[in-house]
């Protein structure tokens, strides 16, 4: 076959070209005569030469030398193209083609070229000449401020020693700009140029990057639209906003992409009215660069309103008509609605939505297909036939993690709900991705189960879930100047711990890791308190059943300290020593969300020459038996940081024996017993010595009334040792928490609690321990009184307390509280999950049950933000106003700032 015209002309340039070679003074003296490739369908080669080729003659190659630049050595450059010496070639032909495609394809060079060195009978020795392409020495960019610099750096992988081609200029100046026009800046412009490094074949890049001014969307304004109003319309653009002042979620800006993903969404706002022939005729984009805005213009054409009429189901023997329709839920004589018609059939946006999908696939039908078809229209009447293709029985096969590193494979595996030889359920896969996400060892955004070996004619799929591990562990290091005092902390938590290796030496990476447990150790301490608390937990108790164990010691000790001198007293203290061992079962009815835990506990506290008005007596002691029962039921989504659906309810009681039934003590007149009968119970009166005696006032032995507090309180103290030897009482809490995304990731929580504090006995009365303390950022602190701290934003901590006829705080025992939360991600990486939020709160504590009322409550609003890391778990700030005045006080409490440490709300 002759060659063709283009390569004939090729041919004679190419000839040319080594005619120049020939006349410039720099030209080998040697013969070396050039084959240059070039892509004409597949690889040809053209020959300009001197010495003459045989046409169609096999040469034995003798050798091929390696010339111009390459750090590769000749060896193993000539083994890559698949080139030998003494093998028989064709010159030009395939093997020279094949090693010069197999060369490009590395990517490494920008030159690729085969000389003839000199032709010997049958023999040739061939050149090969190569030139590598530079690589990146560093990188400089121009127009950002140094953090975004760098941050833009890490997304495009401009590291140290990469190959810098025109692929790598081209896709880092598309993604920059690509970035800036997603964050409204329109008119980015990028601009990349490459300079010589001092080093050979090496550059450096300086990439300047112009954002110009952030583009807004001036107005969008539509035509032809009489059935729907523009507003309603303007709303359908889900991405692109008209500039708006007071709008806060979503900025005013144009990407295209987003903007005619928002067409689309407008034709689906009118289909979800009926109108399936509605269509956008035209529409325009106008730019005003001197004002930087955008206007945009739609036309539309709106058609005639269309109704259901008769739906059919062909193909259906697994489930009645009956069946389908109530999950289906649309009527003959019910407006078109083409968007809810697809979500009824498979709705994209709820991967365990309640769609005909999805019940078949719950149900093993992984191969189901259901189509639904317009089959008649007349008038504005439509006439439907789904079709569905229900298919085999599909069953789990093999069942594989992939990318736990630390964590054991057996800790993933026992929370799987995919068990091979079990019926394929979608609905099962998606829960064992949350309780994958709620183990809290896995980047929850990360977690994704993949289809292998999908084989319909047996029957079998394999799914394989891919994890991501991230930091399990947290340590909390802390310092800072509180009440008065330097208040340290030191916590870790190990949160994926393992005690079966704890005598194994090289498990220690730095501890025995991967089992699910967690350890968990704390100190604080000041220079008037410590505490120390220390916790275990095995999630699997045995290892076959999800039966939780957990145990926990703390000892806290307190001195009096005066707070206007700094002064410490260690000659008055007051100590708590607390133990606690509890179980925790997962339930199945009414369904596996269910979890009752019980738990007993035992604390003493002990109180030494402690009269500061906290405790009713200041020497002695008080016992704490406890036994806590709760049933909770918790549906929250995957993400255990930031879950976006779901629900957790909890309701629990905490009793102490009725020790009052049995311990034979009369609680009505223990005040009269012999021991404490130097006490005026009757009126106020001037005694034998003149001296005037109140009424309730304690009496010395010459019958004068005490003046000092601490002497009272040490007669008091007698009569409340007895009452309160063992603590006796009971408290019951409900808590309902519940999750709701309104729009993509905009997720709003709601909650609402409540807490109750009894005593068996009124005579005996209510302890002064285990008390409800409302208000402020709900962190525990020091309290060494058993309180329960209950947050309640734009207060200070506690302020919100009932407190006695002198002003001081006696804790609640009656408290109910109700939140709104609108939550908002800034990022859910595993390194890093950040969301911002706003609120509403209000709540209220009571003294006894007789003042409780649920509608008198103390209002506060505000916004936070909040950022989780492995390594530090929860931190975070709030900002809030208290629109009400607290107990004591007639100022409303105003604005309030709240730092919140390892506590999620």
């Amino acid at each position: 076959m002759k060659p063709s015209l283009a390569i004939k002309n090729e041919k004679e340039d190419l000839e040319k070209q080594v005619n120049k070679f020939h006349n410039n003074k720099m030209f080998k003296k040697r013969i070396k005569l050039l084959f240059t490739f070039i892509v004409l369908g597949n690889f040809g080669a053209l020959v300009a030469q001197e010495t003459k080729l045989e046409s169609g003659k096999e040469y034995i190659l003798a050798d091929v030398e390696v010339s111009g630049k390459s750090q590769y050595s000749e060896q193993t450059v000539v083994t890559f193209t698949g080139l030998e010496k003494g093998q028989k070639i064709m010159v030009p032909g395939e093997d020279i083609s094949t090693a010069i495609k197999k060369l490009w394809k590395l990517g490494l060079f920008n030159d690729v070229a085969f000389y003839i060195n000199k032709v010997e009978g049958d023999s040739i020795y061939l050149d090969l000449h190569l030139n590598e392409l530079p690589k990146l020495s560093d990188v400089k960019i121009q127009g950002v401020k140094k953090g975004k610099a760098e941050e833009l750096i890490k997304d495009t992988d401009l590291k140290k020693g990469k190959i810098v081609n025109e692929n790598l200029l081209t896709t880092t100046k598309n993604y920059i700009e690509n970035k800036y026009k997603k964050d409204g800046y329109y008119n980015a412009k990028v601009n990349i140029n490459t300079i010589q490094d001092t080093i050979d074949s090496q550059v450096k890049m300086v990439v300047g990057i112009d954002k110009g001014d952030k583009v807004k969307v001036k107005s969008i304004d539509f035509s032809g639209n009489n059935e729907i109003s523009d507003r309603k319309l303007r709303r359908a653009f889900k991405n692109t906003k008209q500039k708006n002042p007071i709008r806060i979620f979503k900025r005013s800006k144009y990407i295209k992409d987003k903007y005619k993903e928002d067409l689309v969404s407008v034709i689906d706002k009118y289909k979800e009215n009926g109108f399936r022939d509605a269509r956008v005729v035209s529409d325009t984009v106008s730019y005003n660069k001197e004002k930087d805005m955008i206007a945009i213009k739609v036309n539309l054409e709106e058609g005639k309103k269309y109704y259901f009429g008769n739906i059919r189901y062909i193909g259906n023997t697994v489930y009645t008509e009956n069946q389908l329709n109530r999950i289906l839920g649309i009527k003959k004589g019910d407006v078109y609605n083409g968007v809810l018609l697809q979500k009824r059939i498979a709705d994209q946006s709820k991967p365990d939505g309640e769609d005909l999908t999805n019940l078949y696939q719950n149900n093993g039908y992984l191969f189901s297909s259901i189509n639904p078809v317009e089959v008649k229209t007349y008038n504005d009447t439509i006439d439907f036939e789904i079709r569905i293709t229900e298919g085999p029985i599909a069953y789990f096969n093999k069942i594989t993690v992939v990318g736990n590193d630390k964590t054991n494979d057996r800790v993933i595996y026992r929370e799987l709900r995919t068990k091979p030889g079990e019926k394929y359920s979608k609905e099962l896969l998606i829960r064992s991705i949350r309780e994958i996400g709620q183990l809290g060892f896995f980047d929850a955004e990360a977690i994704k189960p993949e289809f292998k070996n999908v084989d319909p004619q047996a029957g079998t799929v394999d799914i394989e879930y891919s994890v991501v591990e991230k930091g399990s562990s947290q340590v909390e290091l802390q310092g800072g100047y509180g009440s008065g005092s330097f208040i340290g902390t030191l916590g870790l938590s190990f949160n994926n711990f393992s005690m079966r290796n704890i005598f194994k030496k090289d498990a220690y990476k730095p501890l025995p890791m991967g089992d699910g447990q967690k350890l968990a150790l704390r100190l604080q301490g000041s220079s008037y308190f410590r505490t120390y608390s220390l916790s275990f937990s095995e999630p699997w108790l045995g290892g076959k059943k999800p039966i939780n164990f957990s145990t926990s010691i703390s000892h806290s000790r307190q001195y009096s300290y005066n707070y206007s001198t700094s002064n410490v007293d260690k000659s008055q203290s007051f100590s708590i020593t607390s133990l606690t061992v509890g179980l925790a079962k997962r339930l199945k009815v009414p369904d596996d969300y269910f979890v009752l835990s019980q738990s007993v506990s035992f604390q003493y506290y002990a109180l030494s020459n402690y009269y500061t008005g906290l405790f009713t007596f200041g020497d002695g002691s008080s016992r704490n038996l406890t036994y806590t029962v709760a049933l909770s039921r918790n549906s929250k989504g995957f993400n255990p940081i930031y879950p976006t659906y779901g629900s957790e309810f909890t309701i629990s009681g905490k009793f102490t024996p009725p020790y009052s039934l049995f311990n034979g003590v009369d609680y009505a007149n223990l005040g009269d017993k012999e021991e404490n009968k130097q006490r005026n119970t009757g009126d106020s009166y001037f005694n034998d010595n003149g001296n005037w005696v109140p009424s309730g006032s304690y009496l010395d032995s010459n019958g004068d009334a005490v003046a000092t507090y601490q002497q009272a309180a040490t007669d008091q103290g007698k009569v409340d040792q007895i009452k309160f030897n063992w603590l006796e009482y009971y408290k019951i809490k409900v808590k309902a928490d519940l999750y709701t995304t309104i729009y993509d990731k905009l997720v709003l929580r709601t909650l609402g609690e409540f807490g109750f504090m009894g005593a068996y006995n009124q005579d005996r009365g209510l302890v002064p321990f285990e008390r409800f303390y409302l208000g402020g950022d709900g962190m525990a602190n020091y309290s060494l009184d058993g309180r329960e701290n209950i947050q309640l934003r734009g207060y200070q901590n506690n302020s919100l307390s009932p407190i006695n006829s002198s002003g001081s705080q006696i804790g609640a025992t009656v408290y109910n509280k109700f939140s709104m939360e609108l939550r908002y991600p800034i990022t859910l990486s595993g390194a890093a999950s950040i969301y911002g939020l706003t609120f509403l709160e209000a709540g209220a504590a009571f003294a006894d049950f007789s003042s409780y009322n649920p509608f008198t409550v103390q209002r506060s609003a505000g916004f936070g933000l909040r950022v989780f890391m492995p390594a530090f778990g929860l931190l975070g700030i709030d900002f809030g106003h208290g629109f009400d005045a607290v107990p004591g006080s007639t100022t409303k409490s105003g604005w309030q700032t709240h730092f919140i440490i390892g506590q999620q709300f």
